[in-house]
């Protein structure tokens, strides 16, 4: 039998530009009297690696362009935000009344570009929100390899941030950066209980592991940015995050 823990490391410290997460992390490990080990991973909330990446941008200093003002008449969105979105998408794919969806630089599709406000603390008089890392996977990486200097142990990262779905209402923990662990399983050729071979199974699983952490993480003022998965690695081979996008050219309802 398999089994799974998830550690939440609580802090209500304020990340900032330059900060070593992963000192944090051995920091918030010594005081819940964790200690991680092989087969644990580390998933990090977006914002923690992005506010250390300094990913922060005040509305005030954005000039919106032409695009930008279509559409702010199209969308009734600030046109400041949506200059932001522009510039981290390659394409914006549907926009609406109060809704823009966009194919990120990094190939995720998801609404408003990742750009988010909500745990971005306010400084000074104009409005700050918060971009996604300029790559996720790189970021995962860096991580990942300070994490082992830490620890001494193999422990692989995701940044973990909560998107929603075109078909399915609410938001779920997703892998949008990651290494040191497989992130999509190819299970077809594998034979179930029954002797049948698995024809098209593919797991997405760092996104299984990203949305079990958003369970312990919470959305609001739990003030929990980073959780130790333990006992949710096995494989050896290693991928990242762009593993589990498709293509455009794979894209079934453009």
């Amino acid at each position: 039998m398999r089994h799974v823990q998830l550690f939440g490391l609580a802090s209500q410290r304020e990340i900032r530009a330059g900060d070593d997460l992963v000192g944090w992390v051995r920091e918030m490990c010594a005081e819940e009297g964790v200690q991680p080990m092989e087969g644990d991973a580390l998933v990090f909330a977006q914002k923690v690696v992005s506010k250390a990446e300094g990913r922060v941008v005040r509305l005030d200093t954005v000039t919106p362009s032409a695009k930008a003002q279509e559409l702010f008449t199209q969308t009734g969105k600030d046109a400041r935000l949506l200059e932001l979105m522009l510039s981290e998408s390659s394409a914006v794919v549907r926009a609406t009344p109060h809704v823009v969806i966009v194919r990120h630089h990094t190939g995720v599709v998801l609404a408003n570009a990742g750009i988010d406000r909500s745990n971005v603390q306010q400084e000074g008089a104009g409005e700050s929100v918060l971009l996604w890392p300029i790559d996720p996977d790189a970021s995962a990486r860096r991580l990942h390899v300070a994490a082992f200097d830490a620890f001494g142990v193999h422990l692989p990262v995701i940044i973990n941030d909560s998107l929603g779905r075109a078909w399915r209402r609410g938001t779920i923990g997703t892998a949008i950066g990651a290494a040191g662990l497989p992130c999509l399983l190819d299970l077809r050729g594998r034979e179930d209980r029954h002797g049948f071979k698995l024809q098209t199974t593919e797991v997405g699983s760092a996104d299984e592991i990203a949305a079990a952490a958003s369970l312990v993480m919470g959305q609001a003022s739990e003030g929990i940015a980073v959780v130790l998965a333990r006992g949710v690695v096995s494989a050896e081979r290693y991928g990242c995050a762009a593993d589990l996008i498709r293509s455009p050219q794979e894209d079934l309802f453009p």
